[in-house]
């Protein structure tokens, strides 16, 4: 048995894993989510003017 891992301790082992990659990853998550924001108000002035401009 030595070197084996039990079925909780491989699933504990997967959901802290998981959780500690979201964990390093979430601030690159967040600039993500604020660029696409910024880019779709970018897009959406952008419409606006033209509308304007015809």
């Amino acid at each position: 048995m030595f070197g084996r891992l039990t079925l909780p301790q491989w699933l504990f082992a997967t959901i802290l894993g998981i959780a500690g990659g979201v964990y390093i990853y979430q601030p690159i998550f967040e600039q993500y989510s604020r660029d696409q924001q910024a880019l779709k108000e970018k897009l959406k002035l952008a419409q606006e003017s033209e509308e304007k401009k015809s």
